[in-house]
C-alpha cells in the first residue's frame, strides 16, 4: 500500500489555522475542508493547546485516516492550572497550582505514553513534571507532596480514580 504522511502542529480545535495544511491536503487529492473538519472535530477537547496530528493518506485509494497524538504533560499541567508559560526558575519562581485530583487527571490522559505501571508511579511522575515546570500542588512544593504519596496520604484519593486508570 502506497500511503503518504502529512504530520502536523494544530490548535486544539483548530486545524484551519495550521497553515500548510489545505495546500498539502488538496495536492494529495484529498477534501482538505473534510479532514481539516474532522481534525478539529477530534481535537475540540484540547482547545488552547499545540496537537500533533498524524495524516496517513492511500495515495491509490485517497482514503485517509488521523491520528490525534495527545498533548505533552507539560501543556496538560499548564492547562488544567490555568498557566500560560513554564517557569524558567522553578526552584524560585513558581508560576501557579493545580489540585492532587487534577494532577491524576493528567497521569490518566498520559497513561499509554508513561511506563508507570500502577496510578501512584504514573502520578509521582506527573508531580516531578510539574514541580520542573513552576507549579505547586495544592499549594505545597512538589517535593513535599511526592513524600506525603510514599507515606500513603493520598492512597483514599487514588483509590477513586483506579477504575479510570485500569479502563
Amino acid at each position: 500500500m502506497s500511503e503518504k504522511l502529512v504530520r502536523v502542529k494544530v490548535q486544539g480545535g483548530k486545524a484551519s489555522q495550521a497553515p500548510p495544511l489545505g495546500p498539502t491536503l488538496n495536492q494529495l487529492g484529498i477534501n482538505a475542508v473534510e479532514v481539516i473538519n474532522k481534525i478539529n472535530e477530534l481535537t475540540k477537547g484540547f482547545e488552547g493547546m499545540e496537537i500533533n496530528v498524524d495524516i496517513y493518506v492511500n495515495s491509490v485509494t485517497k482514503d485517509y485516516r488521523i491520528e490525534v497524538k495527545s498533548p505533552t504533560t507539560t501543556s496538560l499541567l499548564l492547562k488544567f492550572a490555568g498557566v500560560q508559560q513554564p517557569s524558567g526558575d522553578p526552584a524560585h519562581k513558581k508560576v501557579g497550582d493545580i489540585s492532587f485530583d487534577k494532577v491524576v487527571e493528567v497521569s490518566i490522559l498520559k497513561k499509554s505514553d508513561l511506563t508507570a505501571k500502577s496510578l501512584k508511579s504514573a502520578v509521582r511522575s506527573v508531580i516531578s513534571t510539574a514541580g520542573s515546570i513552576g507549579l505547586t500542588i495544592d499549594g505545597k512544593d512538589f517535593k513535599q507532596v511526592l513524600k506525603e504519596v510514599d507515606e500513603g496520604l493520598y492512597d483514599e484519593v487514588l483509590k477513586k480514580y483506579e477504575g479510570k486508570w485500569m479502563a
